[in-house]
């Protein structure tokens, strides 16, 4: 599927039973505190993402909202944090960033069970699949430009300006997200998978010396930014779960790990034809970030192999809420069962650059 619009029928995207809730109780609670809003006609729920589930609502007047919440269950501890999401593209929204409006956040959990909050409905386009079927290569070209240039407006954006100074530690950010994911991954683990040891050896001797800090997106990739219905420009970046004040290397690193994944995964654009598809290699599109950010260009892997790394112990997780019945995906299994699989490529990629 080349893309997914934004405008569809609710009735179509049916709320999971382990996500139902009083549909009344949270009408009554946002009578009064949106505008065009006195009660729910329709909810839907998006099966895309992994993480904190997400649902579209409709009111009796015809305007759209999307509404986020945190999984039902046991959950890993600071997994799922929707008021960081919010807070901080609440913050951005005056900002070159694209980010939807941000309406209300509840800690209530007697409303739909868990915290969540209420945003802006975007409509537009989401195209999950990095190699854009049925896209023009002059179009490609401009998605990821596009993309490209909304990563670069993140990391430009000063933190303490738009009151996020506090939104995580400055400083040594590889050193503690190393700390982090070894111990989710010893935490959800569901495979044996001896290259994680020898990564998490191999990027702790390596961290870089370099540690600047800038606001970073933590998920920042093609599937999780909506664009224009009318031209290839990025109008929202969504799914801010992981967001937190960091290292802006982690994020071109992460956003370039399908180029370094081949067909066999799904998605992977290494070894295809780049140029005929307007597709940028991952050294153009290297240079063309550091130009945004007045960054000399850089050596990307350790940055790659780190993504790969934090990503197994993610899809770990995935894995893990999916087989406890709690995954916001039906996906989960699937998704799951490439982690071993992306554990040897990151291996692989540190071996195939003599840097073991």
């Amino acid at each position: 599927m080349g893309s997914f619009n934004y405008r569809f029928n609710i009735e179509d995207y049916p709320v999971k039973l382990s996500h139902k809730f009083d549909e009344n109780k949270l009408g009554d609670y946002l009578n009064g505190k949106l505008e065009f809003f006195s009660q729910i006609k329709a909810v839907g729920q998006f099966n895309a993402g992994q993480s904190n589930p997400t649902f579209i609502i409709e009111s009796n007047e015809g305007k759209r909202y999307v509404l986020r919440k945190k999984p039902p269950g046991e959950l890993l501890p600071s997994a799922h944090a929707v008021d960081r999401e919010y807070k901080v593209q609440k913050a951005l929204y005056h900002t070159d960033v694209p980010v939807a409006k941000m309406y209300l956040f509840c800690e209530d959990e007697s409303i739909v069970g868990t915290p969540f909050y209420i945003m802006e409905y975007v409509e537009g386009r989401v195209f999950e699949d990095t190699t854009l079927p049925g896209i023009s290569p002059k179009d490609r070209s401009a998605i990821y430009d596009s993309m490209n240039s909304a990563l670069a407006a993140l990391h430009n954006v000063n933190p303490e300006e738009v009151g996020l100074n506090t939104f995580g530690r400055p400083g040594s950010y590889f050193t503690r997200q190393l700390k982090r994911w070894s111990s989710q991954w010893e935490l959800s683990k569901q495979h044996d998978i001896p290259e994680m040891p020898l990564l998490i050896n191999w990027l702790t001797k390596n961290i870089p010396s370099s540690d600047e800090t800038t606001v970073v997106h933590g998920d920042y990739r093609l599937g999780n930014l909506i664009y224009s219905a009318d031209e290839p420009k990025v109008i929202a970046v969504l799914d801010w779960e992981l967001s937190t004040l960091g290292h802006p290397l982690a994020d071109l690193g992460y956003n370039l790990m399908h180029h370094e994944q081949g067909p066999e995964i799904k998605m992977g654009l290494k070894g295809l034809d780049l140029i005929n598809l307007g597709i940028p290699d991952r050294d153009q599109y290297m240079k063309k970030y550091c130009s945004r950010v007045e960054k000399k260009p850089i050596d990307t892997i350790f940055y790659i192999v780190f993504s790969f790394f934090r990503n197994v112990a993610i899809l770990e997780g995935v894995l893990a809420r999916g087989r406890a019945g709690n995954a916001s995906s039906s996906l989960a299994e699937e998704k799951g069962a490439l982690a071993p699989q992306i554990a040897t490529l990151a291996w692989k990629l540190v071996k195939d650059n003599n840097l073991d």
